[in-house]
């Protein structure tokens, strides 16, 4: 089944109403039953709360009369990938706590993240809730981005370039390298999907993983909605050599070609440049 704007509209808006479920109840819960049992390589990527489950439970629930009717398929953080993302036109991926152990810890840097992706690879609706600042985030295709229901465009930059990224990523030597060529300040603290916001809502900014070999680097539901989001924004979002991102790839992790988002083009060279003389 082909969507179409009618389609995608309505579609987000339910995607909103989940979103905003699952934010409420996140920012009224305090982990209980914290759990260090998932694959990754770095504790923001191996822990896991109960609150992760409650909160996929009630996005699943709003959004369930949406598989049967558009015929969609799913991925999401918390279930195994069964492929069906593959076979049909269109997936939810969904990550219901994105940043859990900054929720652990009770600090800003977690939300929950719906995308809709086409099964070209293309994220056609994105949604972050952010639960600390109860602010909402939304964009579709040819749509524009929005900030709390209102246009959202970027502001004018500021003098302070910032490297906005996560825990793991500051420990590695490339990051500091970048922040020095760059003249950049790092802030080290979000998951993945409020990194990328705080890009946008800061600039100049921008947020990055290199490639590499190992397991790890992120997957389709840490970056399908706020991509959505830089696309419609007009930013940038790429791999680490500058090609657009495939979010239905057999592989669902960026580790092996990195990821790039950045608040405009220029810095996106700047920095691709630079990956390319410090891991040539």
């Amino acid at each position: 089944m082909k969507l179409n704007a009618n389609h995608l509209n309505s579609l987000c808006s339910i995607a909103i109403e989940a979103a905003e479920a699952a934010g409420k109840h996140i920012a009224e819960t305090r982990p209980l039953d914290i759990r260090q049992d998932k694959e990754g390589d770095n504790l923001a990527s191996q822990v896991l709360t109960e609150v992760d489950g409650q909160s996929q439970d009630i996005v699943l629930r709003i959004l369930e009369p949406t598989f049967a009717e558009f015929d969609l398929a799913l991925l999401t953080e918390e279930s195994p990938d069964d492929g069906s993302r593959l076979e049909k036109d269109y997936f939810w991926c969904i990550d219901p706590i994105d940043g859990t152990l900054p929720f652990i810890e009770a600090v800003p840097g977690y939300s929950v993240s719906i995308a809709l992706v086409s099964k070209a690879g293309v994220p056609e609706i994105g949604v972050v809730y952010d639960p600390v600042e109860h602010t909402l985030y939304h964009a579709v295709r040819g749509g524009g981005a929005f900030r709390n229901s209102k246009p959202w465009k970027i502001r004018d930059h500021g003098s302070q370039l910032q490297i906005i990224t996560d825990r793991s990523v500051a420990e590695f030597p490339y990051c500091g390298q970048v922040a020095d060529a760059l003249g950049a300040r790092v802030k080290a603290q979000g998951g993945g999907v409020m990194n990328a916001v705080w890009c946008l809502e800061s600039p100049p900014a921008c947020y990055f993983k290199f490639p590499k070999e190992q397991p790890g680097g992120g997957c389709f539901w840490d970056y399908a909605a706020t991509a959505c989001m830089y696309t419609e924004i007009g930013a940038v979002v790429s791999d680490m050599s500058g090609n657009p991102l495939n979010f239905n790839a057999e592989y669902n992790r960026f580790n092996r070609v990195g990821i790039l988002f950045a608040t405009d083009p220029e810095l996106a060279r700047r920095v691709i440049q630079l990956k390319e003389q410090i891991q040539p």
